[in-house]
């Protein structure tokens, strides 16, 4: 046991009960999984041999940003106590994410080659899946609720999609970060975006260029990972430098 398990992302703060929603038609749908409501969209190819397991910011996965990257990787009112909601929130998904887990697992089989991502609030349980054999790589952006102990963990390959400027995962603790997964050698990329903030790959403003652009980056960053991880030809044959 290590000495020390400093928090590096700390909870969310103000900013991750705002942001821009962005436009467009949702394509997926709504089901239970262990008598969890999950956001569920089917490729183009109908293909469930490999399963996106996407965990949302404060803002669920039903919310109209996060259902559009969902859909994207596949083809307050005054007064209200957001840090005791967001306590209650962990209370619940703590008892329900094991469980669905399981329950995805079951549904889908132990073939299937599964990938998780986290944003903010589900970064936490991305890194607990990512310490989970059963899974083949994880991302995590402008991630929240996150010690030395995640990084310590994790065994799989993991990308951060992180902002220059963020209060939960402010610059030293990144270095932190790094610095636990090389002593481990883990499989890392960092990718850091300037002029941007906590939030930006899931909330950011389309009309300022440097959060639409970060965002847009981030996913497209996210999504080339993951194609990796599920298929080497994806990019080690389908360009030549």
């Amino acid at each position: 046991m290590s000495a020390t398990n400093r928090v590096l992302a700390g909870p969310p703060g103000d900013c991750c009960f705002k942001g821009f929603q962005h436009h467009g038609t949702a394509e997926g749908s709504k089901i239970s999984i262990a008598g969890v409501p999950t956001y569920f969209v089917e490729p183009k190819n109908k293909n469930q041999d490999k399963i996106l397991i996407f965990l949302a910011d404060v803002w669920g996965p039903f919310y109209q940003s996060n259902a559009l990257l969902q859909d994207f990787f596949a083809q307050s009112e005054e007064g209200f106590d957001r840090m005791k909601w967001i306590g209650e929130m962990h209370k619940i998904a703590k008892g329900v994410v094991p469980k669905w887990w399981e329950a995805v697992k079951e549904k889908y089989g132990t073939d299937a080659k599964y990938i998780v991502s986290g944003y903010c609030f589900g970064a936490a349980y991305t890194m607990d899946l990512a310490a989970d054999n059963a899974i083949v790589a994880a991302s995590i952006a402008h991630p929240a609720f996150l010690n030395e102990d995640h990084f310590r963990k994790i065994t799989k390959p993991l990308m951060l999609s992180c902002a220059e400027t963020d209060h939960t995962f402010p610059l030293p603790s990144r270095r932190i970060a790094e610095d636990i997964l090389i002593e481990h050698k883990r499989q890392y990329y960092f990718q850091v975006f300037s002029g941007v903030a906590h939030g930006f790959a899931s909330r950011g403003d389309p009309n300022i260029s440097d959060e639409r652009w970060g965002r847009e980056q981030s996913a497209q960053g996210i999504s080339g990972w993951f194609h990796r991880f599920l298929d080497e030809k994806h990019t080690s044959l389908k360009q030549k430098l």
